[in-house]
C-alpha cells in the first residue's frame, strides 16, 4: 500500500479517477462530431468561412422573406412558394453550422445524443419539406405555361396554403419515419460520427445490427 501511495507518477488521484469515471458514464449520452481540421489554424480557418457563408445565407433569405411579406404585389403563388421555399434554406442551415462553428471555435467536437437526433429530425424535416415545396412551384410553373386562362382558378389562394402545408407536414412525417427507425437500432460500434453534423448513414456506421432495411428506406 505504501508503496502504491508513493509511485506519485504513475498513481491516479481520486479526481482523476473521479474524471474518468465522469467521462465513462456520458459516452452513452453524448457523440463526437468530425472535426473539419486538425491544426488550429484549419479550426479557425473553418469557423470563419463557415460564419461568414452562415451570415450571407442568413442575410439573403430574410431579405426574400421580408420583401415578399411587405410587398402587396408579391403576393401571388409563386412568391408564396418562394417564401416557404426560404424558410427551410434558414432551418437546415441554423440546425447543423452553428453547432460545426461552435466546435472549430472552442476546440471540441462533442455533441449531446439528444442533440444528435434533434440534428438527424431537423434536418430531414426541413430538406423534405424543402423537396416536395420545389414540387409545388414545379406544378405552379406548369399551371401558368399550360393553362394560364385557368391560372387564378386552379392555384387560389386557399390552394396555395393546401399545397404549402402538405409539404411541411408531409417532411414532418418522413422526418419522424426516418429518425425513429434510426435510432430504434442499438448503437454499438462507438460514438464518433465522421461528419460536421449528425446525419443517418454516419449513424447507421454505428448500429451493431443489420442496417440493410434502414438504408433502403
Amino acid at each position: 500500500m505504501c508503496e502504491w501511495c508513493q509511485c506519485s507518477g504513475s498513481a491516479l488521484s481520486y479526481r482523476d479517477l473521479w474524471k474518468m469515471m465522469e467521462s465513462a458514464l456520458t459516452v452513452a449520452s453524448s457523440c463526437s462530431l468530425s472535426a473539419l481540421g486538425y491544426t488550429r489554424e484549419l479550426q479557425l480557418l473553418h469557423f470563419w468561412l463557415f460564419l461568414g457563408i452562415y451570415l450571407a445565407v442568413l442575410l439573403s433569405n430574410g431579405l426574400i422573406i421580408t420583401t415578399i411579406a411587405c410587398d402587396h404585389h408579391l403576393h401571388t403563388p409563386m412568391y408564396f412558394f418562394l417564401l416557404n421555399l426560404a424558410l427551410p434554406d434558414i432551418g437546415s442551415l441554423c440546425t447543423t453550422v452553428p453547432k460545426s462553428i461552435a466546435n472549430s471555435l472552442w476546440d471540441t467536437r462533442a455533441i449531446s445524443y439528444s442533440g444528435c437526433v434533434a440534428q438527424v429530425f431537423f434536418v430531414l424535416f426541413l430538406l423534405s419539406a424543402e423537396y416536395y415545396l420545389l414540387t409545388d412551384m414545379s406544378y405552379d410553373r406548369c399551371v401558368a405555361i399550360c393553362k394560364p386562362l385557368h391560372y387564378g382558378t386552379l392555384l387560389g389562394s386557399r390552394a396555395c396554403v393546401h399545397m404549402a402545408a402538405a409539404a411541411w407536414g408531409t417532411g414532418f412525417l418522413t422526418a419522424l419515419l426516418h429518425t425513429a427507425n434510426t435510432f430504434s437500432l442499438p448503437l454499438c460500434q462507438g460514438n464518433a460520427v465522421e461528419q460536421f453534423f449528425c446525419e443517418i448513414p454516419q449513424i447507421l456506421k454505428l448500429s451493431c445490427s443489420h442496417s440493410y432495411l434502414w438504408e433502403v428506406q
